[in-house]
Formats: structure tokens, C-alpha cells, sequence
């Protein structure tokens, strides 16, 4: 309507108001991409401040790729790009997972004499990290002469993303300075990387040496509580959001209600999940509660809420169908799971390896084996190791040796060095007496030198989480419990 507007009024297309209107199309959640290409073209010589804003409207975009032919066009009408073009297309290059692209583009910055710009440099950065390539991250970090706190965040948050927290740690306690940003990737990184004691630990740090954590920082270590289910802890942080003033985002309340649900606290999760506005709500806060009740075998709740999340015109998506196929399972309830399962195909959705693995444990638990091993041998994938282990355990329950020798030795092809393969037959032997191939099963596995991973129980003592790495416990060996 403003478009139509300028031209009514004869306004001319280089003024002021266009290029408003072209950072409204290209970049605000309301606009269109193409729409503001085509205002774009309609520019008699559109500047360098225009021709960054289609890159960067792309960049965000669905199709990062458009930036660069952008680019290349900004160049053959003798645009000079400035520091600004080179961070977008950046970004392009960084969302496309294509460092070669990032390369050429870091090249051409360097030949326009833009070596020593922070603002490229940091985004270069975060580039190559995202492209997995730490080593030129690195070198771009080292090479830069004067680094400021997003420098430094930026190789912390790449070390982090490719998995190397022990270097990601060294920057953090080499920074000069460290603000939320710094303290919230490191966090992040430990739980990203399955360390979610140490996200907790760091964050206990935060608290005294830090500054004021924000939404990132307690999303982080929620997700950490919830893998741990420490509910004490979670219960203190829900605490900290409410005295800090955080404000109570949508992924704020989608992630207590996650861990309060992990922690089996359905009640404190379902009071968290009904505070929310029924107009504010999404499919990932739906998501979480209808598969904390499912977890809990809460199989009619489950559906229920279901059918609420319909009624509020919220879609489902692929993890909804998961969460109720879960819910399935543990209610014997094959019928719908095969109505849910089907929904997938109808609603323009491919089930996944977990959607499979869901539907063969929905059949094993309720006695249907046969029918589990037809289904498994159908399907359109590789079976996983998590599908044929659900199988496996429906096979013993219902006593059916012959196939879950079958089962049995598929999982072993498939993962020949997991201790549980190993015993899993080995069970299989055992239950029907077959003592020598349950023997025979054992070693092979120490012939192979896979070694019985080590049971341990964890236990939430006054807000401090204990494990117990044995299963038996002698009052005369403080060995016994490591805390």
C-alpha cells in the first residue's frame, strides 16, 4: 500500500522512501524477499546501502544462494561493496555450509583492503566455524591486530560448535573482558556436547563471577537440568527467571515446561504450559508438554492435549507424531498408532528412522512381533540399531527366541562394537537355556575387546547431583559412591 502510494504521488524511485521500502520487503518478518528484488530493480542507480540490502534480505532468506549473483552483479555496475557487503554474504556463505564460498569472498575483502576490519573479520569467524573449518577460523582470529569482545566470542562459540570445548575453555579464560554472550557459549557448548554437569557447574560460576544471565543463558541450562533431571535445580532456575525479571519468552516457557516434564514434575510443567496465552502458544510448547505426559505413560492426557492443539489451530509436525506414537506405545494402543502414523504421509510428511523405530515398539510391546519384523522389513530405510533393539525387547518379553535370534545378530552386524549388542543375544540364549551359545556370545565380545560399559545411577542430593557407579553398596568402601 506505501509502494502504491509513492508511485500515485509521483514520488521519484531514488528517494529516500524507496529505500525505506526496500528494507521493509527485504528484511522485516512481514516482507517479501522477491517483491523487494523487484522494487530493487525498478531503482535507477541504486547505491551501495541498496544493493547491501537485497544481499542481506537474501542472506536471511530461503535461498542464501541469490546473494552472491547479487553480488555479482553490484560489481559489474561498478558498485564498490563496502564493510557491510562482505559480512552478508558471509552469513550467505556460513547458512549454505560452503566455506569455499566464504574463502572467495574473504579474498576479495582482503584485496579491497578491508584486512583489518573487526566487523569483517568477526564475521569471517563465525563463517568458517559454522563451516566447520576452526583452523582458518583461528588463523583469522590471530592475524587480527586489535580483537574486541565479539572476536573473542566468536571463536569461543566456534570452538564450541565443532566440538572442541577444551580449546573453546582456553579462550574463555584468556579473554580480557566477558560479557552474557561469552558466559551463555560456553554454557551452551557444554550441553551441546552431552558435558551438561560441567553447563551447570560453569553456570554456578556465572552466578557469582558473571553477569546477569538472560534467556539464552537459562534456555542452556535447562536443557541441562532436564537431560540430568535435576529437578531441584531446574526448580531454582525457574526461581532466577521470576527474581531477575527475565521476561517470560515463548522458548523460555517451552523449555521449564520441557524440564519440568523430564524431571517428572507433570503438574509444575502443566502450570507453566497453561500460563501460557492461548493466541502466544506454538507447536514446540505443544510439543514438549504432549510428550512430557507421553514419557510418564500419561496415554490419555496425551491424546487429549492432542486434540486441544488441534482445536487451537496449532499443525502438528513430524516431532508432534512422535510424541504420540510414544504415547501409543506405552498404552498398548496399536490402532491409533497406526492412524497417527499414517497422518504423516497425509499431511505431506516423510516419517523418519524414529517414526519407524516408534511404530515396531508400538507392535513389540503389544505382542505383535511378527507383525513388527514384516513391518521393519517394509520399511523404506536402514533399519537403526534403536529400531532393532525395540524389537529385540518384544521378542523376549513374548518369548519368541527364534526371531529374536534374527534381531539379535542384525544388531551386532550393524554395531559390532557396543557391549549391549553382545548382551542382548546373549539374554537371547539364556532365557531358553541355550547356555552355550550365551557363553559363546560373551566371547566374542571379549575377543573383539568390547568392554560392559559401567551402570551408574544418579542421584540429586540438595541441589548437587552424586553418581553411584556400582549397583551394590558396601558401607565399608567410601569408594563405592563417586560424588
Amino acid at each position: 500500500q506505501i509502494h502504491a502510494l509513492v508511485i500515485t504521488f509521483g514520488l521519484p524511485h531514488d528517494s529516500p522512501i524507496s529505500s525505506k521500502l526496500l528494507s521493509l520487503a527485504a528484511l522485516s518478518g512481514a516482507g517479501n524477499i522477491d517483491y523487494a528484488y523487484r522494487l530493487f530493480s525498478t531503482l535507477p542507480a541504486p547505491r551501495a546501502f541498496d544493493w547491501n540490502t537485497i544481499i542481506r534480505g537474501y542472506s536471511i532468506s530461503k535461498n542464501p544462494n541469490k546473494s552472491f549473483s547479487v553480488f555479482i552483479k553490484m560489481l559489474r555496475a561498478g558498485v564498490f561493496p563496502d564493510y557491510l557487503t562482505y559480512p552478508f554474504l558471509a552469513k550467505a556463505s556460513a547458512r549454505l555450509l560452503k566455506p569455499e564460498l566464504g574463502g572467495a569472498i574473504h579474498g576479495h575483502a582482503l584485496k579491497n583492503g578491508f584486512q583489518l576490519d573487526k566487523f569483517i573479520n568477526n564475521s569471517l569467524i563465525h563463517m568458517y566455524a559454522s563451516c566447520h573449518d576452526i583452523v582458518y577460523a583461528r588463523r583469522v582470529f590471530d592475524e587480527m591486530p586489535m580483537k574486541n569482545i565479539v572476536s573473542w566470542n566468536a571463536m569461543l562459540d566456534g570452538y564450541a560448535k565443532c566440538g572442541d570445548m577444551a580449546s573453546a575453555r582456553q579462550v574463555f579464560d584468556f579473554m580480557p573482558q566477558r560479557d552474557v554472550v561469552s558466559w551463555s557459549c560456553l554454557i551452551d557448548g557444554y550441553v551441546k556436547n552431552g558435558d551438561h554437569k560441567e553447563a551447570l557447574a560453569i553456570f554456578e560460576e556465572m552466578l557469582v563471577l558473571g553477569p546477569k544471565a538472560n534467556e539464552v543463558t537459562m534456555v542452556s541450562v535447562l536443557c541441562a537440568s532436564a537431560h540430568l533431571g535435576a529437578l531441584d535445580q531446574g526448580r531454582s532456575m525457574h526461581c532466577y527467571v521470576m527474581d531477575n525479571g527475565l521476561p517470560m519468552t515463548l522458548v523460555l516457557s517451552t523449555s521449564l515446561v520441557d524440564m519440568y516434564a523430564k524431571c517428572g514434575a507433570i503438574e509444575e510443567a502443566l502450570y507453566v504450559f497453561r500460563g501460557v496465552s492461548n493466541g502466544k502458544t506454538d507447536v514446540l510448547l505443544w510439543n514438549a508438554m504432549i510428550g512430557g505426559l507421553a514419557i510418564h505413560g500419561l496415554v490419555n492426557e496425551s491424546l487429549e492435549l492432542f486434540t486441544e492443539m488441534q482445536i487451537a489451530g496449532i499443525l502438528p509436525d513430524e516431532i508432534t507424531y512422535l510424541c504420540l506414537l510414544s504415547a501409543c506405545a506405552h498404552g498398548g494402543l496399536v490402532k491409533e498408532a497406526w492412524y497417527f502414523f499414517e497422518c504423516l504421509g497425509k499431511h505431506g510428511m516423510t516419517p523418519k528412522s524414529e517414526h519407524y523405530a516408534c511404530m515396531v515398539d508400538v507392535l513389540a510391546r503389544a505382542g505383535q512381533v511378527a507383525e513388527a519384523y514384516q513391518f521393519l522389513c517394509e520399511m523404506p530405510v536402514e533399519p537403526s540399531a534403536s529400531l532393532l533393539g525395540a524389537l529385540l525387547n518384544g521378542c523376549l518379553i513374548y518369548g519368541k527366541s527364534d526371531l529374536a535370534e534374527i534381531v539379535g545378530r542384525k544388531l551386532i552386524e550393524l554395531d559390532p562394537d557396543h557391549d549391549g549388542r553382545y548382551i542382548g543375544l546373549s539374554n537371547v540364549y539364556a532365557a531358553v537355556k541355550r547356555w552355550k551359545e550365551a557363553r559363546t556370545m560373551r566371547e566374542a565380545m571379549e575377543r573383539r575387546g568390547v568392554k560392559k560399559s559401567a551402570g551408574f545411577s544418579c542421584v540429586e542430593i540438595s541441589g548437587t547431583l552424586y553418581n553411584n557407579l556400582n549397583t551394590r553398596f558396601d558401607p565399608n568402601n567410601a569408594d563405592s559412591l563417586s560424588m
